[in-house]
């Protein structure tokens, strides 16, 4: 992913949502690599990142300079979570956690490729 990838500088995602996902993500289960010590349970099956168990809140692997500490590691929601919808535009969700964190637009000379269906 390039340097300077809307998905890596913004951070308002990870300010706003809940992350969970399936306890079988995590490091402390075979072929998992999201680190078990930055979640938090949820129910016995889902697991959420430490500081957005309530939503709206600040995610534990968020690094002051708004990039993920865990980027290579990250759960499922934030590797699928689009900024780009597929015909190009920036997904509507995006622009409105950007707005309302006072982030610019991406710059457009450095889109994100749009994610293909399978």
């Amino acid at each position: 992913m390039p340097e300077s990838s809307p998905c890596t500088d913004c951070g308002a995602c990870c300010r706003h949502f809940r992350v969970s996902f399936y306890q079988g993500e995590l490091d402390s289960f075979s072929g998992g690599t999201v680190p078990a010590a930055m979640t938090s349970p949820v129910t016995p099956f889902l697991v959420c990142m430490q500081g957005t168990e309530y939503g709206k809140g600040r995610c534990i692997a968020l690094q002051p300079d708004n990039r993920c500490a865990i980027y290579e590691n990250r759960p499922s929601p934030c590797r699928e979570f689009p900024v780009y919808m597929e015909d190009g535009s920036l997904n509507p969700k995006c622009l409105e956690l950007r707005t309302g964190h006072g982030i610019g637009l991406p710059e457009p000379d450095q889109p994100e490729p749009p994610l293909k269906a399978a």
